[in-house]
């Protein structure tokens, strides 16, 4: 959509409003409004300043003033709000270069896709991520000094079963990993979803599906149409905004968090991914599953740097709850068609144009510019540098002998294992000035404040094991 376009389309729709979004580092959306009346041609190439400083991770106060500068391409009507509301997505620009500021998300997505066409290998990186949620009723929870909760309720719980409830107990809810996928009433939330898709067809997006996923308690999955890096990346945001708005009409909340339940599946976001080069995909071939020599190089890529990719990918120490072993999630570095075990899967597909990969140890705390980038560098450095991926693994990786287990090598177990390989394993990171030592320290910085507040902290099922000793 040009500047004209999106002008056009705030007088036809009496736009009064528009809300200019930006990511934090973490990878939560921001907003600023402001009035239509000041949004005219100029407004597209002047943008509008605002306080870097009170984004965390980004600028001291000495030096705060940046500039949000909007992409019209991303207008589009905001179907929540009250007064007539037009979204843009916005770039953070230095305003002392007028260049993209260097830790903003957005920015370096951009960099990532410029990178990308400068090595000749390809000229475009398509994702398709799958972002798996949870909608509950109620929640509840506070850290405090003198005691620490939380309490989840939904209608779907298992844990239901044995109220006595005023409306009636009528019983058709999914068991324990029994969510996959029956009909309603045992699938409670389909019409929820369903209003959740026709927002997102309004916002935007092409949903391809829509379904209950395995985990009881109202783990949903709503799947939508691959694109470009920065354009999937603006997507995930938009389809988190519309989820949890939806649910909030609902009366209910969703969440991305990976594991809220403990005892059942946790939520991912699965991250199918190929490379093209003047339209033509080259992850197709003649090799393994269907694909090219190029595409399994890229595997290679993704598993040497894994560890440092699980940094941007499983972002939370939430993360590492939901990546053992016993509930469908896949913590073991090998791939596999077909074969949902396994970290990467080649997903089964009749047009060899179709040809991908799956990556399926991310999650959905990931911010998506990053996770993105991330997996798309290592990718290319697997490319680059010819690294094999050692042979595909087509058993049932969640069934070996311990001793077949102890061979094939695992994704991190905790974040700040995770963070002490990006540490170390930064490198593929900094081609092409993509990612700055400056944002991954920021970043680092960050996520070890979230350790420590969570290190520090009793936890009630530490007082079930250790109160009485």
């Amino acid at each position: 959509m040009s500047v004209a376009d999106a002008l056009k389309l705030m007088k036809e729709k009496g736009v009064k409003f528009v809300d200019l979004r930006l990511t934090d580092t973490r990878g939560k959306e921001q907003h600023v409004s402001v009035p239509a009346h000041v949004v005219d041609e100029a407004f597209f190439t002047d943008g509008k300043m605002f306080d870097g400083s009170s984004i965390a991770g980004w600028k001291g106060i000495n030096d705060s003033d940046m500039i949000l500068m909007p992409d019209a391409d991303t207008a589009v009507i905001d179907v929540f709000t009250e007064e007539p509301t037009m979204i843009l997505r916005c770039d953070v620009i230095e305003p002392s270069t007028m260049q993209g500021y260097e830790r903003d998300p957005r920015s370096a997505a951009k960099r990532a896709e410029a990178y990308l066409k400068s090595t000749g290998l390809a000229d475009q990186a398509f994702f398709g991520p799958e972002n798996e949620f949870f909608v509950f009723d109620d929640v509840r929870w506070a850290s405090e000094m003198r005691g620490a909760f939380y309490a989840i309720e939904s209608s779907e719980g298992y844990w239901q079963t044995g109220k006595e409830l005023p409306e009636g107990n009528m019983g058709h809810r999914p068991g324990i990993k029994g969510g996959y996928f029956p009909v309603q009433p045992v699938d409670s939330l389909n019409d929820i979803r369903a209003a959740m898709c026709l927002a997102l067809e309004e916002m935007g997006l092409t949903v391809e599906v829509h379904h209950h996923e395995v985990a009881n308690a109202g783990q949903c999955e709503i799947g939508v149409l691959f694109g470009g890096l920065v354009k999937k990346a603006d997507d995930v945001l938009m389809l988190k905004y519309v989820v949890q708005n939806v649910a909030h009409s609902y009366g209910k909340t969703a969440t991305f968090m990976p594991k809220p339940l403990v005892g059942d599946n946790g939520s991912g976001m699965h991250v199918h991914q190929s490379l093209a080069k003047g339209g033509k995909n080259l992850f197709t071939g003649d090799g393994y599953g269907g694909l090219s020599q190029l595409a399994l190089n890229y595997i290679g890529g993704i598993m040497k740097h894994a560890h440092a990719i699980n940094a941007f990918t499983n972002a939370s120490t939430n993360s590492y709850k939901r990546l053992v072993k016993g509930f469908e999630a896949p913590t073991l570095l090998a791939y596999s068609a077909r074969n949902r075990s396994a970290s990467i899967r080649v997903p089964y597909v009749q047009n060899p144009k179709g040809r991908r990969i799956e990556v399926r140890f991310p999650d959905s705390t990931a911010n998506p510019y990053f996770g993105f980038i991330a997996m798309m560098m290592a990718g290319l450095d697997g490319i680059q540098n010819k690294i094999n991926p050692g042979p595909p693994s087509d058993k049932d990786l969640y069934d070996l002998e311990p001793e077949e287990e102890k061979k094939i090598p695992t994704v991190s177990y905790s974040l700040m294992q995770s963070l002490e390989a990006l540490d170390k394993d930064r490198g593929f990171l900094k081609a092409g000035g993509v990612l700055s030592d400056s944002l991954i320290d920021a970043y680092i910085g960050l996520k070890e404040q979230e350790i420590t507040r969570f290190s520090m902290t009793p936890h009630p099922v530490e007082f079930d094991m250790y109160y009485s000793l």
